[in-house]
């Protein structure tokens, strides 16, 4: 059910193209289906990870920032989910383990995943990493320590930070836009827009990994905590109870004031 609407959210976002879509009626139905997917904490889901990926991007970029690129939200949940496991940003050394990419492996003809194929999936391919990595993991790049002084120079040199992702995957999508393969594959216009756009679609992506893929919404789980709780006192059923204390458990808190709502483990 949740794969079919975000679908039907798509559609109407391709039929948009070049103005946003997102009405009152819209943006409901978005949240409806976010809402949706943290409902019956206790069972195991079999939806895709492609429309979860797709029903996030559409919160946070197409609501939330009014955006108007179908191109772009298309692109960006295929991308996602192309980087559902860690090696295809992270791909492994001739010693089997996982290093970072810099610019200067565009230079060696690259992808992410360490194959050398062509110059254009070698720039877009390094820009999509740069995205996924200054967005969704951008918190978890490391920030440039204060260079201490030498005696042959002033400052050393630091680590790259996020801001070298966000400069060097930008030049890289105008790069790969820039490319004549870029024509043959359609994508000319979706690579012109993460270039020009870069820090929005990094900021939507840190959003999402923020509150939907690294982390929880903390005011739905809230929310679907208390529904628990409301509907345990009107029916007593413990099934109930226990979704309460399941959602009492990705949140903070004060057990002083909630012992009988959070799992065993912690109320004692």
């Amino acid at each position: 059910m949740i794969e079919q609407r975000v679908m039907e959210l798509k559609q109407i976002i391709a039929g948009s193209d070049g103005r946003n879509a997102a009405d009152r009626r819209f943006e409901r139905a978005v949240d409806e289906l976010v809402n949706a997917v943290y409902d019956d904490i206790d069972q195991i889901s079999c939806l895709p990870s492609r429309a979860l990926f797709d029903l996030f991007v559409i919160k946070v970029l197409y609501v939330n920032r009014h955006s108007r690129d179908a191109g772009v939200i298309d692109y960006l949940g295929r991308l996602l989910d192309t980087c559902l496991y860690a090696q295809a940003l992270f791909p492994v050394d001739e010693s089997g383990r996982p290093r970072m990419l810099y610019f200067s492996d565009v230079a060696t003809g690259r992808a992410p995943d360490g194959s050398a194929r062509n110059t254009f999936e070698a720039y877009r391919g390094y820009a999509d990493h740069a995205l996924v990595l200054s967005g969704v993991f951008g918190a978890s790049v490391p920030r440039r320590r204060p260079a201490a002084r030498g005696p042959l120079r002033r400052r050393r040199a630091g680590t790259v930070d996020r801001g070298y992702y966000v400069t060097t995957g930008r030049a890289m999508y105008r790069m790969a836009s820039r490319h004549r393969l870029a024509e043959e594959t359609q994508e000319r216009p979706t690579l012109e827009k993460l270039a020009e756009h870069f820090e929005v679609y990094a900021d939507a992506l840190s959003e999402m990994g923020e509150r939907y893929l690294l982390g929880f919404d903390t005011n739905l789980i809230a929310d679907k905590m208390l529904d628990s709780i409301n509907e345990y006192r009107r029916s007593g059923s413990d099934r109930h109870l226990e979704n309460a204390r399941r959602y009492a458990a990705l949140l903070p808190l004060d057990t002083a004031r909630f012992p009988s709502f959070l799992p065993r483990e912690q109320a004692h």
